[in-house]
């Protein structure tokens, strides 16, 4: 075998540039499979945690009805509690479970502030604001202030928004809703935090007030719109949603919808579809690539009949010549995969600071998209590409090497 590999490696560079340009289109392949596979699970990872932090959690607790309302707005289907327990009373017993850590109820309706101009219209999440900040990434969103306290008609906005009703943080502002009894009213709030983030929600959408302030001003005593469940491990999330479904049924809940992260919305389903077929993608990029290889080497076969032919005269076996094309394939796997691994991660940890600003193609698209994607820097996607560039491009070169290895001595010296 030493001797195969020593022969494959003279053979390699007899014509180094073609042999350069084979191992520079796998390292090209494979770069781009670091790179991709970084952008996508940078934006994939940004996502699932925008919609677990602002939408899902790792499990929610609706209304059946409010499900379908949701995007209305809806108070008439909120969560009150169960049958013979208040909903500060359910919320004590769920934080109680095993793996869930936290209990977080947000009780979300629609306002409007009027300016001279326009009706400007936002999104009102009444919220308890030491959770949100715990279990959220509010804290480093807050350019200036601080987040709303239990009891006072204060409100945080995003920075938009208050360029939009030409206010700033100390001044006060005020909110027109409608009531849990459709009644128009009006409340003047203290604006005490500005929130400055690239997502468009935080940022020109929600205002946060106290939940118990929320809660009088909409007449729905100890009642929210969503409870999120935060569980130990997001990944764990449909482990302990048993429980939490049975809890419901026994206390009366049977109208409560029970769901995890990945049941609870539809875009998130999508993304891991999306995962896989990626896969598909990196391989086909791969084959591409591994076309150069195999045209290197079925011109390197036509070249090197005579030479075929003359060692399998000497007692060459077909099967060492297999194996010494093979090899001569998977010298140039392992070199240009070696090389497009190194790249793609440099690309990588470079990007993973300074990231992509996607804020033009997500004006129109409404989801939970970070509009600024950060790739991710991991040892384990360079592993991936690596493995992928030579294991499908040693496995291409088989076909040149097959060629190689039937040729009969006789016919191949008489090749000129």
């Amino acid at each position: 075998m030493t001797f195969l590999i020593n022969i494959a490696f003279k053979n390699m560079f007899r014509n180094k540039l073609r042999t350069i340009v084979s191992i520079l289109a796998i390292a090209f392949a494979v770069m781009v499979i670091v790179f991709t596979r970084g952008l996508i699970d940078g934006m994939i990872g940004d996502t699932y945690s925008l919609y677990i932090h602002y939408d899902t959690g790792h499990i929610k607790i609706i209304d059946e009805e409010y499900e379908q309302k949701e995007k209305l707005l809806s108070l008439n289907y909120t969560v009150k509690g169960l049958e013979n327990k208040s909903l500060s009373e359910m919320q004590a017993d769920l934080s109680e479970m095993e793996g869930i850590e936290m209990v977080i109820p947000r009780l979300k309706f629609g306002a409007a502030v009027s300016t001279e101009e326009e009706l400007v219209q936002m999104l009102a999440w009444g919220v308890d604001g030491a959770k949100e900040l715990e279990f959220t990434n509010l804290e480093r969103e807050l350019s200036q202030g601080r987040m709303v306290e239990p009891g006072q008609r204060e409100v945080v906005m995003g920075s938009e928004l208050l360029k939009k009703i030409n206010r700033s943080v100390g001044e006060k502002v005020t909110m027109v809703y409608t009531t849990a009894f459709s009644s128009f009213q009006g409340a003047t709030f203290e604006i005490v935090g500005e929130i400055q983030s690239n997502l468009p929600l935080l940022n020109e959408q929600v205002v946060f007030m106290p939940i118990d302030t929320a809660q009088n001003l909409l007449y729905l005593n100890d009642e929210a719109t969503e409870l999120l469940l935060v569980t130990e491990d997001r990944e764990r999330a449909g482990e302990f949603l048993p429980q939490v479904r049975n809890y419901l049924n026994q206390g009366g809940g049977n109208n409560y919808l029970a769901q995890s992260w990945k049941e609870g919305n539809t875009f998130i389903q999508l993304l891991e579809v999306s995962e896989t077929i990626y896969n598909f993608i990196y391989l086909f990029l791969v084959l591409l690539s591994s076309i150069v290889v195999i045209n290197t080497l079925v011109m390197i076969v036509k070249e090197r009949t005579q030479e075929i032919g003359m060692m399998s005269a000497l007692g060459l076996k077909s099967r060492e010549i297999l194996q010494l094309f093979i090899l001569e394939g998977s010298a140039m796997a392992v070199i240009g995969s070696f090389l497009g691994a190194l790249g793609g991660g440099a690309l990588n940890y470079y990007l993973a600071g300074v990231g992509f600003d996607y804020s033009a193609a997500f004006e129109d698209i409404d989801v939970l998209m970070n509009p600024v994607i950060y790739p991710t820097y991991k040892v384990e996607h360079m592993l991936f590409a690596f493995a992928i560039g030579v294991v499908v491009t040693t496995l291409t070169a088989i076909i040149p090497a097959r060629r190689a290895a039937k040729l009969e001595p006789t016919e191949a010296l008489r090749e000129i």
